[in-house]
Order: structure tokens, then sequence, then C-alpha cells
């Protein structure tokens, strides 16, 4: 008899990682709380398309892609824009598609494998059997399994539920998401008048987070990130900020205009357990400060399928699965983790420093970027980058900020390195609290 895995929530590594186990011939049931027409956030996302090479999906249809447009990088002050040109050199794998869309080929392709959906069914926590996952609790009863994919995002009710002897980090800490607000309005002017069609702001308003306008041709897209809540009513006077500067903006929502938590730190720690393994969000799968985790997601679910179709032993248990983790992180998870560093370090700076780093050309047009493949992040922080830095400022504050941050840098370097090559519950408690040391706010 076939296995049972169940894959708790709709994420997009889930479903990648279900259609790749029912394909190997694994009975694979996914459970999603919200209905299939709702599956996915109604706005667009970048990423990086080689990820569905790594599960076997053809690329989307060419009238799918959406165009995308140079961006320009605006920093508190609004004085030094940076800018990209069509002809700086581009990740030529990322592609800009309706996130609907992308759920509409993952689903279509899981359910030509085999797997089967089961929607409106909200996940509440696991089912354990000592220090064992096997199953889990929904608003239709309890389903058991041989195996449970924890796809339920950043706030996943099975993660945030599991027994500490399980090692798996329950809850983000502050600075560690970011509540989004993402909506597409009418244009409130010539979009070919528009100079900047894509205009991010970093730490907008004096808030600490980033935002962004970007004019299409029959639409402007606001996204509003922070690192503290807000709300839906209040992101309406937030948008005020943007359309001060933003004429193309206009004020009649035309659609999306969603609140949701995204992460934006490093991947977790530990993301397996006897019985258990998380993906995508529910891992913190994401590309830090940014917060887009498709392509890293879908990757890590070629990786999973992979392991757990080579557990000869059937058990699934946390020393097997170890090796999803070991290989995620060697493959993509380590070098993402700077990234995170970066982040923090933007946390700490004033409004004044960074658009110091803007003026002084500390920061210039080739250390910004958007990108969907893996790496992608806001500031490209390389060791050029720290010493130029740490050389160029004098406000001694941000030179002792530079030189932690790279100090921090080369310490991850070197535990990332010292991950434990076979599952130890004690060795692995170790070095995940030297690796979430580091991270500390």
């Amino acid at each position: 008899m076939a296995k049972k895995i169940i894959v708790a929530g709709g994420g997009h590594g889930g479903i990648a990682c279900a259609a790749k186990l029912a394909e190997k011939g694994f009975d694979v049931t996914v459970y999603e709380k919200n209905k299939r027409k709702d599956m996915g956030y109604d706005w667009t996302d970048i990423f990086d398309v080689r990820a569905f090479d790594a599960v076997g999906i053809p690329a989307p249809e060419k009238d799918k892609q959406l165009p995308m447009h140079s961006m320009s990088f605006t920093p508190p002050s609004e004085e030094t824009i940076l800018r990209h040109t069509d002809d700086d050199e581009r990740n030529e794998f990322d592609i800009k598609m309706e996130r609907r869309e992308i759920y509409n080929i993952l689903i279509s392709f899981a359910e030509e494998k085999g797997v089967k959906f089961v929607y409106e069914t909200e996940i509440t926590a696991p089912v354990m059997a000592g220090d064992r996952v096997i199953g889990i609790k929904t608003s239709k009863g309890e389903i058991l399994g041989d195996l449970v994919i924890d796809a339920c995002g950043v706030n996943s009710p099975v993660r945030k539920n599991l027994p500490e002897c399980c090692l798996v980090q329950a809850e983000p800490k502050k600075y560690e998401v970011f509540y989004t607000y993402r909506a597409f309005y009418n244009l409130g002017c010539d979009v070919n008048k528009v100079f900047d069609r894509y205009k991010v702001y970093m730490i907008p308003n004096g808030k600490l987070g980033i935002g962004w306008v970007a004019a299409e041709d029959d639409f402007s897209d606001l996204l509003i990130g922070e690192f503290e809540p807000f709300t839906a009513e209040e992101a309406e006077k937030k948008a005020e900020f943007f359309r001060n500067g933003n004429p193309v903006l206009g004020d009649e929502l035309k659609r999306g205009g969603q609140m949701t938590v995204i992460p934006v730190r490093q991947t977790i720690a530990v993301m397996v357990a006897d019985g258990y393994a998380a993906i995508g969000d529910s891992a913190f799968m994401t590309i830090p400060i940014i917060g887009s985790g498709i392509a890293n997601s879908i990757k890590a679910a070629a990786i999973l399928a992979d392991v757990v179709a080579s557990d000869k032993t059937e058990t699934y248990s946390a020393e097997i699965l170890w090796d999803y983790q070991l290989r995620y992180y060697n493959e993509i998870g380590a070098g993402l983790a700077s990234l995170a560093l970066v982040k923090l370090l933007m946390t700490k700076l004033e409004p004044s420093q960074l658009d110091y780093m803007f003026d002084s050309k500390i920061i210039t047009i080739n250390e910004l970027t958007i990108s969907g493949e893996p790496g992608g992040g806001i500031i490209d922080i390389n060791p050029d980058l720290i010493k130029k830095g740490a050389a160029m400022v004098k406000d001694k504050r941000l030179v002792a900020l530079f030189a932690s941050l790279g100090a921090n840098i080369a310490r991850l370097s070197s535990v990332c390195k010292q991950i434990p090559k076979h599952y130890s519950r004690y060795e692995i408690a170790q070095w995940a609290k030297k690796y979430d040391d580091i991270f500390k706010a």
C-alpha cells in the first residue's frame, strides 16, 4: 500500500512537492483552508522560472507573463534617487506573473500527477504520538498519515504547536515579518509621462520597511511593508504619502487591497522532526528584506521529494529528513542568510544615515536590486561594500554597524559550515542555538 502523505496547507512548495511524490507513487492529499477559487493573493509576483525546471513543470506560456520595468530606489530624503536602466544586467530567468496564474499551473500539474485536494479545511494543530507527528487536527476532524509536510505559511498552526523537543522554532520574532498591504489602483495620470515606472522606497515616510509604486499600462501597483502591524484602514492613509510623490497612483481601488504577513528572515534553524518537514513560508524560505519565496520553495520541493522517495525504511524520521535540510542549506539557505543580517542592519539605521549612504555613493545602483533569484534582495552586501562603507563613513555609529555586519557575516559563514552532517538531537540543538544567536536584533 502506498504511504500516505499529508500536505498541510496549499503553499507553492507544498503543492510542488505533492506533485513529485504522487508521481513517485505516494498517496498524497493537500488540505487547504481556502476555496479553490481563492487560492493565491490577488497580486503579481516576480520569481525565478528555473524553479519550475526543478520539479518538471514546463515554463509558463509567454501570454501568462507580464512586462517588467526597470527600478529606481529612493532613500528617506527622496533626493538621491538611484536608477536601473533597461541596459543594466538583469537576471534573465526572472519572470512576472499573476499569483493566481502561478497557482493554476501548480495545482493543474499536481492534479495530473494524482494529487488530491481537499479545500475549506481549517488546520488547527499537529496530531502527536510522543515526539512524532502522525497527522493533523482540522475542522473536519483528525487526519492521520505517514508524513506531514507543513506548507501552512508563516503562522502555521502545525509548526506553532509542535512540542519543544522537536527543536522547531514556533514563532517568528521582532523584525522577522513584514506586515504588508498590496493594492492595485486606477492610473492617476498618463502612464507615458511617468519617468520612474517602478519606484522603490526605503524607510518611506520614516517608517522602518519598504514600499513601492509601479505604473503598469492600465493600473498602478502599491505595496507598503512595515515591521509594525497596521490595518487596511491605516494603509489607505499611508497611501497618501505615496500619492504625493506619484500622481500615477490613483485613488480608486481596482483589486487587491489585502493585508498579509510575509516572513523576512533567515530560513528556520530546524525544519524537520519525526514525521514532519516544513517547507516554504512555514520554514521561512523567503529572500530576507523583500519576502519573495516562490522559487526557493519550489526548489526545496524537489529536494524534499527526493529525500522522502529515497527512504528505504519508510519511517520518514528526523534522521532521514535531515538530509533535506542539509541539502537545502548547502544549495540555497546558507547563501540567503546573510541578507537577514543586512535587514537587521537596516532596522538599526537612522533615515539620515541611509541618506548619507546614498549621497556619498557608498550604495550605488550596482548594489541595488529586487530579484526572484535566490540571493536577490534590496542591497547586495559584499566584502567590498563593507570595506568601502567603513572607509568612507565618518559617523562612528555607522562605522560600528558596518564592522559588526562584516563580523557577523564571517561568523555566519563559519556556523553554516558547521551544520551537523547527520541528525543528532543534542548536536542539532547546539548548532541551532549558535545559528539563531547570530540574528538576535
